[in-house]
């Protein structure tokens, strides 16, 4: 009888696709490491209602990422006393079973907070970041806390490696606000680095928050490997790789200099390692000088002036020196609260001064200041900034920083008509529910504009909106209800109850924002029924294409369809309407309407907005400019088209 022996190849191969399976660079690595955590001091009012509000927008944050294939998903339960608002996200290195992976760990790892009753915490890893709240923070960059961590080994090429370090890291600061998806991974000589933001703050909130990441990560020199932790983004470098070399994006297209970093790289070859030390020195220079440029503000650099201090008061000579005599050449533009010229202080700071169209006496100017003092301390990337004042003169003046590109319905309806693209306008609806959510419910004083309008969105040099004029009507009293006789909108824009019994609320500005948005989208003015089709108001032909399922129709023929998805402007337009709906209470606030737009969330459905009805059709006076403070309304019966 013969013995069988085994097979020798078998076995063979057998062992070469162990070798190959173990070895396999691209195993499975969530990057579980934890950097950081924490956990609310506060407790939610019904910690059973909370928590079942927390476990759907856990699951709805897993099934975006499961079946959007998605590295970023934001979840919120609104619908009761105890709101939860949750975001994920995770590096865009890792695959999708690794992402879904280090979120199951996170969830895990919160849940300990949420036990407890806490309203608010998060976790940190180096493969994703959870967080959940109460209130939304969608748009929170950098906040108390941000911190660095510092691996204890030294690098193992070390000549130089300080010098690649900084440049690496400079040139993520600069590319990642710019790059898709805020998300960028590179390598410079024998350092890999990378940085993100969440994708939900605006480009200069993602640029602010990397700066201080930058600031902080930096303390990690000449150590080979370093993170930088915060609200709002992430940075790290290692001497070791992290993500596969495919991942390697080339930042060179995105900065100012391309040769910069190969400047700082000959510069770190001849210092070597003491370019850690010769960095902090340069950080301590830099933060002593700009810690004494603070102190000298009012004396020196007029943009600091108002920082928690009121305003700074001008001469009445130097601002009509500044605007040449307040010319028609230096005028910029006329407003419902006084027309506003271009000025250069003596400085060489170019201000915008506004006219206000006030008549003077004493209960006026003791109203201007107590007025004036409020909104200088309102700060905030989505508000022109008051910087200075001058009630000692022929005329009441304010003086406001200065927009380049001026205001929005230039690009929207004038010379520079069509030429932002569905981004831009994107990020001005954005920002602009940004800034009327921070006037509504942050600051602490509640502020109701009144008069949004396109022409009251002023856009900065990267067309990033800020609101203009707020704060200039009479502000809300502390029992949030209030009849005024006054009517300070523009017709159009205004919501019924205000135009027409002077019922006052923030969801007055909610409406206006809702008409905005129609015109940003549409490249239409509102209130022009001119323009095909004939006879109908923005608003009405939007409500009328909602209802035919038709939306589509309303998107500026200007846009590139290539430039937009149509769900996602679609989407906006349906929250356009739910602001512009007839019950104010249905109307959503602004800080709901953000995380609206900043999530894949359900959504109720609008009902139909005021004033359309054939039956009951608001008349305009005709007679009286649009823009005046006395425009007169009326309903009449009408009988149907």
């Amino acid at each position: 009888m013969q013995t069988k022996t085994p097979n020798f190849f078998f076995f063979f191969f057998f062992f070469i696709s162990l070798v190959l399976l173990f070895s396999n660079p691209a195993k499975s690595d969530p990057q579980t490491n934890l950097l950081n955590q924490g956990c609310s001091q506060y407790n939610a009012t019904n910690p059973s209602v909370f928590l079942a509000n927390l476990n759907d927008t856990f699951l709805d944050l897993r099934s975006q990422l499961t079946n959007s294939s998605t590295h970023f998903a934001t979840a919120q339960q609104t619908r009761s006393s105890n709101p939860v608002y949750a975001l994920f996200q995770c590096r865009d290195y890792l695959s999708i079973s690794d992402c879904l992976s280090c979120f199951s760990t996170a969830e895990a790892q919160i849940r300990n907070c949420s036990k407890t009753g806490s309203n608010g915490a998060r976790v940190i890893y180096d493969g994703c970041f959870l967080r959940y709240e109460s209130n939304t923070f969608f748009d929170q960059t950098t906040l108390p806390g941000n911190v660095a961590i510092c691996g204890n080994n030294t690098p193992s090429v070390q000549n130089g490696f300080s010098s690649e370090a900084t440049g690496l890291l400079t040139d993520l600061t600069t590319a990642t606000p710019n790059m898709n998806g805020y998300f960028a991974a590179a390598t410079m000589g024998s350092v890999y680095g990378v940085a993100q933001c969440v994708q939900t703050v605006s480009v200069s909130g993602c640029q602010d928050c990397l700066k201080v990441a930058y600031g902080n990560i930096a303390a990690c020199l000449p150590g080979a490997d370093g993170r930088a932790v915060d609200a709002g983004c992430f940075m790290r470098y290692s001497d070791t790789a992290f993500f596969a070399a495919n991942q390697t994006m080339d930042l060179t297209p995105l900065l100012n200099s391309g040769s910069s970093s190969k400047k700082k790289a000959i510069i770190g070859g001849v210092v070597g390692g003491a370019a850690g030390f010769l960095l902090l020195l340069v950080l301590f220079f830099v933060l002593r000088r700009r810690s004494k440029n603070t102190k000298n503000t009012r004396k020196g650099d007029i943009l600091g002036a108002t920082e928690l201090r009121g305003p700074l008061n001008f001469r009445y000579k130097d601002l009509k020196l500044a605007t040449k005599n307040f010319s028609e050449e230096n005028k910029l533009g006329e407003g419902g609260f006084g027309d506003v010229y271009k000025g250069v202080l003596k400085n060489g700071k170019t201000v915008a001064v506004k006219k206000l169209m006030i008549r003077q006496s004493s209960r006026a100017e003791t109203s201007f200041e107590v007025e004036v003092k409020l909104i200088s301390n309102v700060h905030h990337r989505n508000l022109v900034r008051l910087l200075g004042c001058c009630g000692k003169g022929p005329e009441l003046l304010l003086v406001y920083e200065y927009m380049a590109n001026s205001s929005l319905d230039k690009f929207l309806f004038g010379d520079k008509r069509g030429t932002l693209n569905w981004k831009q306008r994107f990020d001005i609806i954005v920002g602009t529910a940004r800034g009327l959510a921070y006037l509504h419910e942050e600051f602490h004083v509640c502020i109701i504009h009144r008069d949004i309008k396109s022409s009251n969105i002023l856009l900065d040099d990267e067309f990033q909106p800020k609101i203009a004029d707020f704060g200039l009507a009479r502000l809300l009293p502390e029992d949030q209800s209030h009849l005024s006789t006054r009517f300070a909108g523009t017709l159009g824009y205004t919501a019924p109850e205000y135009a027409i019994h002077g019922q006052l609320s923030e969801k007055v500005d909610t409406y206006s924002y809702g008409v905005v948005i129609l015109e940003i989208i549409s490249g239409r003015k509102s209130n022009d029924i001119k323009l095909e089709p004939v006879n109908q108001y923005l608003l009405e032909w939007a409500w009328k294409l909602y209802e035919t399922d038709m939306l589509i129709d309303l998107v500026d023929s200007n846009l590139d369809p290539d430039d937009y998805k149509i769900d996602e402007v679609m989407r906006v337009i349906e929250i356009a309407l739910l602001c512009t709906q007839s019950t104010v209470a249905s109307r959503p606030t602004m800080s709901e309407v953000v995380v609206m737009l900043l999530s894949k969330g359900i959504m109720q459905k609008p009902t139909r907005p005021p004033f359309i009805d054939a039956a009951n059709r608001v008349h305009i006076d005709t007679s009286t400019s649009a823009a005046s403070s006395n425009a007169t309304i009326s309903i009449s019966q009408t009988s149907a088209r």
